[in-house]
């Protein structure tokens, strides 16, 4: 027999499979779906997050040359706590710091976190939008990390937390690196005059927060119009440079060493100076009651000794010796 002919569109009509019971028995109809697509068989969950990625905002995180292992670990904290983060060699001291905006072109992030050290003590943080600005610049003080720290508080890697501050710490929504979970919130409280920076988890139970770390402070010192430098916007009036800190210090101390020279000179001062002769005044005694006097004995016998307790016990003695002897004479 010749094969038949398919025309090209035309569906070939295929034997419907039987079931395992009875071939006799018709099939049951199947039942629409709520959108009348198909068969509501098995109800499949949609996923946790259907949006797109759609803030394609990425942060640079390095620094200059000269930092100590306590900014670098702050700088790798961060780097776990921001899953959109990037990171880049140490830039060199001598090099401008406009040149960073070419950095964050190359690396394609608009936001940028940057740690300058200055006479390996001082700790700058940059806080730019790049390449247009503004940019702020901080002093970062009382800096602990997370493996210092060793806190009972815990959230998942790449969750995004609340925020109360810059959008520079925020996780853009549906990231590739992120979690769809909020467990843990950044808080950035104005006290003293200066930022204090703290990340805690949420617990679930009773919403109370537990510290993950870590800890640091910024004082701000200004605040800039274009990406790390152009026309000052703000600065800060309470704020004190470190070697101005540090000179002060040093004032208070040589002014108490000073202090206690002055004290020594003017004890040996007085030491030298010869005593003065007060005269006696004649109205100190009027006021005196003089004692009774008592008359004096002498004696003109001499006192008997005391006896002792060996004086006692030696006629008792006697007295036994004598009576064995006689008692050894009548034997």
């Amino acid at each position: 027999m010749a094969a038949a002919k398919r025309k090209r569109g035309a569906t070939a009509a295929r034997p419907k499979k039987r079931a395992k019971g009875d071939a006799s028995t018709p099939e049951p109809a199947a039942k629409p779906g709520p959108d009348g697509a198909g068969p509501e068989e098995y109800s499949i969950p949609a996923p946790v997050s259907q949006g797109k990625w759609k803030n394609k905002e990425r942060v640079l995180i390095f620094s200059s040359r000269g930092i100590n292992f306590r900014t670098r670990h702050l700088m790798q904290d961060l780097r776990t706590l921001m899953p959109h983060s990037k990171a880049d060699t140490k830039m060199d001291r001598k090099d401008k710091l406009f040149i960073i905006n070419e950095v964050c072109e190359i690396k394609n992030c608009n936001k940028c976190i940057f740690f300058e050290a200055k006479k390996k003590q001082d700790l700058y943080m940059w806080l730019s939008n790049t390449p247009q600005g503004p940019s702020a610049k901080f002093l970062v003080q009382n800096i602990h990390t997370l493996a210092e720290l060793k806190m009972t508080g815990n959230c998942l890697r790449g969750s995004r937390p609340l925020l109360s501050f810059d959008p520079i710490f925020s996780t853009p929504q549906y990231h590739p690196k992120s979690q769809p979970f909020v467990d843990h919130v950044f808080t950035f409280t104005i006290t003293d005059k200066r930022i204090w920076f703290r990340n805690y988890q949420i617990i679930e139970e009773d919403a109370s927060l537990v510290e993950i770390g870590p800890r640091f402070v910024l004082n701000l010192i200004k605040i800039f119009q274009g990406s790390f430098g152009g026309p000052t916007l703000y600065e800060n009036p309470y704020y004190q440079s470190p070697n101005m800190h540090r000179r002060l210090i040093r004032l208070s101390m040589a002014a108490k060493f000073r202090e206690k020279q002055q004290v020594k000179e003017v004890q040996k001062i007085k030491k030298k100076e010869t005593k003065m002769l007060i005269e006696d005044d004649p109205t100190e005694t009027v006021f005196e009651t003089p004692a009774e006097e008592k008359l004096m004995e002498v004696q003109l016998v001499k006192p008997e000794p005391k006896a002792t307790l060996k004086d006692k016990r030696k006629p008792r003695k006697i007295e036994r010796k004598r009576q064995k002897k006689l008692f050894r004479i009548e034997a």
